[in-house]
Formats: C-alpha cells, sequence, structure tokens
C-alpha cells in the first residue's frame, strides 16, 4: 500500500483533522508501542500499520 492511499483512508475513517492527531498521539502495543507515524518512520509497511489501525480502532469491513 502507498502512503497516499494509506493517509487516504485514514482521513476518510477518522476525518483530515483527526487523522494527523491519531497518528501522532495514539501509541498501540500492537506497533510495537509505538504511534502510527513513528512505526512508519521505523520502516513499518503503511498496509501492517493500517491493518493494526483497523484492528485496534474496529474499522468496518468495508473500509479496510
Amino acid at each position: 500500500m502507498r502512503l497516499t492511499i494509506f493517509w487516504q483512508r485514514m482521513a476518510e475513517y477518522f476525518g483530515p483533522g483527526y487523522a494527523d492527531t491519531f497518528a501522532n498521539d495514539h501509541v498501540m502495543s500492537e506497533l510495537g508501542g509505538r504511534t502510527v507515524n513513528e512505526a512508519l518512520d521505523a520502516g513499518w509497511d503503511a498496509k501492517d500499520v493500517w491493518r493494526v489501525v483497523c484492528t485496534v480502532m474496529d474499522v468496518p469491513g468495508e473500509r479496510r
């Protein structure tokens, strides 16, 4: 998954303003105790990060 698609999905689910806040502030144990931005910066694949976000935040199947 390209980062542009990842950020598009984040904005569609959380809203453009909250997507950035969530990515900066929400630490998830499933990402090794990292935020979305920290995981991406550490080299995690965007698709894997999106899967974690979907699981943790219970994103409905049609938005995955």
